[in-house]
Order: C-alpha cells, then sequence, then structure tokens
C-alpha cells in the first residue's frame, strides 16, 4: 500500500543507487538502464495524486498496474482507464512500443477499508440501519469493540455499506474493462485504524491528494478482526475466480492465514501431486530447498501412478471453467520467508503465483536480506516489479529502475536479458 495512507516519510523511504544511469551512489559506473526493452508496473496508486496522471504518457514505464482501494478510488481508476487504458488491440505491441494505452485498472477493497462493510452475504451481520446497530456493526468487526473505549469514535466513521452492493459494483467495472484485475485485497494483521477526523485534521488536508487515507492523523488502537478480513477477501476472490481476472494481494504479519484463506477457495480443484522425483526438479531459476535425503519411489509403481495423474489432470482441467479462486495471483510487495514460497509453488496449486518486491516495502525498514533469499527462490517467470507508490511520473521510473537492477544482480541476470524477462512475467501474469 502507498505511502500516504502508511504514514511512509520521504526521509525514511531506501536510498536509491540507480536513479542515474551513469553512476550508482558510490559514484561507479553503471550499465544504461534498457528502457526499451520495456519495463511494467505490476502495482502502484498514482490516482491517489491525480495531478500526476497526466505525466504517465511521458513515463519510462511501458505500462502501469493501477491499484484500487477504497470507495473514493473506484471511479478514478475507470475513468483513467477509460482515457489511457490498454485495450485488448494494444497487447501484441507491448513489449515492442510505448503506442497505445498505458495503463491496466484494477478494482478492489483493501483489508485496511473492509471495516466499512457489512456482509449481508452471510447471516451474521448486526448493521440494520441505525445508529445502534452502526455501533454493533463496529463492535464486531473491529477489536477492542470502540463502545467500551470510545463509543464517539464509532459514530465518526461512515455508515457501513452492503458488501454485495460493492461486488455488484465491481462487476460491473470489470465487464465495462475487460482487462482489468482485482485488487488491492488481502489481510492485514497490523493495521490500526487512523483517528478520527478533526476540524484541525481537515484545515490541515492536503488537496492535491484522493480523500480517504490517513494524512498524518494518529493512529487509534483499533484493529479490523481477521474473520471479518478474511470474508471480504474471499467474496473478491471468487469474484476474480467466476470472472476468470487475476489479483493483486496484499499481505502483512498473516502470512499463514493469507495462504490459508485462499487454498481453502482451491480445494477440491488440486493439480495432481506429482512423484518424489518430480518434486526434485526444481523450477528454473529457483534455488533447490527440498530435502535431499527423500528417497525415490520404486519404478514397478510408475503405471499406476501415471494411470491416477491422467485421471487427476483430466478431473482438474474439467473443472477450469468455473472456479472459486484467481487463475493468476501477485503477492504483492512480499515480505514472508522462504518457506512460503515454496507453499505456493507446490506443483499441486491450481493457480499460478507470481511475487512482486518494490524498493519502498521491501528495502524501506532493513528487509532487504529477507526479499533477497525470497528472490533466489522465487522461479525465475514469477517474479513482477512494482513502485508501490502512490504518484506517477520521474520518481515512479526511479524506484522501477532500481528495483530491475536489484533483482538482476540477486538473480545473476545479465541487465536486459533480466528486464526482458521481467516484461514476459507481467505479461503473463497481467493477460494470462
Amino acid at each position: 500500500m502507498c505511502q500516504q495512507h502508511a504514514g511512509l516519510d520521504e526521509d525514511k523511504r531506501p536510498s536509491l543507487q540507480g536513479t542515474s544511469p551513469a553512476e550508482d551512489g558510490s559514484g561507479t559506473s553503471q550499465e544504461p538502464f534498457p528502457w526499451d526493452v520495456g519495463v511494467f508496473d505490476a502495482h502502484c496508486h498514482p490516482t491517489d495524486t491525480m495531478a500526476s496522471i497526466a505525466s504517465i504518457p511521458d513515463m519510462k514505464a511501458r505500462a502501469l498496474t493501477v491499484m484500487s482501494t477504497r470507495g473514493q478510488d473506484q471511479d478514478l481508476v475507470s475513468d483513467v482507464a477509460s482515457r489511457q487504458g490498454i485495450k485488448e488491440s494494444d497487447i501484441s505491441i507491448l513489449s515492442d512500443s510505448a503506442a497505445g494505452g498505458r495503463m491496466v485498472p484494477c478494482f478492489g477493497w483493501h483489508p485496511w477499508f473492509s471495516y466499512q462493510f457489512y456482509d449481508d452475504t452471510s447471516s451474521g451481520s448486526l448493521y440494520e440501519g441505525t445508529p445502534s446497530s452502526k455501533i454493533s456493526h463496529y463492535d464486531q468487526v473491529l477489536t477492542p469493540a470502540p463502545s467500551s473505549k470510545d463509543v464517539s469514535f464509532s459514530q465518526g466513521l461512515p455508515d457501513p455499506r452492503p458488501l454485495s452492493e460493492f461486488l455488484n459494483e465491481t462487476r460491473s467495472r470489470l465487464e465495462k474493462h475487460p482487462l482489468a484485475l482485482v485488487g488491492e485485497v488481502g489481510l492485514d494483521k497490523a493495521f490500526r485504524l487512523p483517528q478520527s477526523w478533526t476540524s484541525t485534521h481537515e484545515a490541515q488536508r492536503d488537496e492535491g491528494l484522493t480523500p480517504g487515507g490517513r494524512e498524518g492523523r494518529q493512529l487509534s488502537p483499533f484493529r479490523v478482526q481477521m474473520a471479518h478480513q478474511a470474508a471480504i477477501f474471499r467474496a473478491q476472490l471468487r469474484l476474480a475466480g467466476e470472472m476468470g481476472r487475476a489479483v493483486s494481494v496484499h499481505g502483512v504479519q498473516a502470512h499463514g492465514v493469507l495462504y490459508q484463506t485462499i487454498a481453502a477457495l482451491w480445494k477440491g480443484y488440486e493439480k495432481d501431486a506429482p512423484s518424489r522425483r518430480e518434486k526434485k526438479q526444481v523450477a528454473k531459476g529457483a534455488e533447490d530447498f527440498s530435502d535431499s535425503s527423500e528417497d525415490e519411489e520404486e519404478d514397478g509403481n510408475s503405471g499406476s501412478r501415471n494411470k491416477e495423474n491422467k485421471t487427476s489432470e483430466s478431473l482438474y482441467h474439467q473443472k477450469q471453467g468455473s472456479r472459486p479462486f484467481p487463475p493468476r495471483i501477485c503477492l504483492h510487495s512480499f515480505s514472508g520467508p522462504v518457506e512460503v514460497v515454496k507453499q505456493y509453488l507446490h506443483p499441486a496449486v491450481p493457480a499460478t503465483i507470481f511475487f512482486s518486491f518494490s524498493i519502498v516495502i521491501n528495502w524501506a525498514t532493513g528487509g532487504g536480506d529477507k526479499a533477497e533469499e525470497s528472490i533466489r527462490a522465487v522461479p525465475d517467470n514469477r517474479i513482477l516489479v512494482e513502485s508501490d507508490l502512490h504518484t506517477a511520473g520521474e520518481q515512479m521510473d526511479q524506484y522501477l529502475e532500481e528495483v530491475c537492477r536489484r533483482i538482476c544482480k540477486i538473480k545473476g541476470w545479465e541487465l536486459s536479458k533480466g528486464v526482458e524477462q521481467l516484461n514476459r512475467n507481467w505479461r503473463e501474469f497481467v493477460f494470462g
């Protein structure tokens, strides 16, 4: 999620080593960056700063994957896509030309704002449209219950909206934009709601920012219950599966429950588990973290196993027409350990999982070593790059260049070939 929501100050952002094509931070000459190959931002929020949208056609990046997160930006993303969105006729020239559209829209509701819905798709909602039921709703979905601390906090929050209404609106937006994705959606255990707006906050608002963000407000003690976040998340994943759209997923301090929530939707759709010998065949570009002491199966069992494999694979393809989970998932600014990477890359997983990395998140708070371990573990064809910035333009280009350079160095890729690989990965994630 971008800095205007997370509160990442300018002086806390990591230094850029690749902002100049001639020198790195130490003054050492470095290879010119191959923008002509085509660089694609897998996750960003430029509609948070609408004045920056006009700079998109002049950016060096070929195209941006633009998220929506809350009520204030859904129509903004749609409107920008109507003017600058990639059309199906643009797809074939994306790798060779900057002509045509420059962004792919994404429609979704971020977990930070999930408290604003009541789940009318289930029988557990307490909201009935009255002031007292509004307080009951927020006591139900927030922890600790606001009424136990300060009942005025709930009174200052928006009136809850029905989840079904938003899902219908999102379905309409996805139909309007055939190449659109679902995002940003997910789970977050760390997030706390900001304090209510005061007259002082209102007077200090930055009119250049799209409303709905934190904008410097202090944080409250209240968090969104994980069960409620998961309900909103599941509903959007199911919609993405229904419409065959890829999804950009946010996960903070919730890697286990995030995986469990997604995996529960593909239960019964898993691909056939490979033999032990096949499990040891590590995907290209990924380090081998398997247990080398595992014994091979006896060749005498191979005939029956192959027959079972074909049967299971046939059932898998039969189910692909209508699925309750997305066909492709990007774990944006992935911060999990290598063990979580291995979970998502299990051969039985029926969705294609990508892992995206950004300078502002993965290297912002000293997490670079963990990111580098994950990058080495991810196959070459599953890595994406992103800026996660809230403003388009030169700075976004700089952060994209830097993350590309770092990933190429970690993976041992020649720069131009590496950027070309990242280009192919983005097109596979977005278009399938």
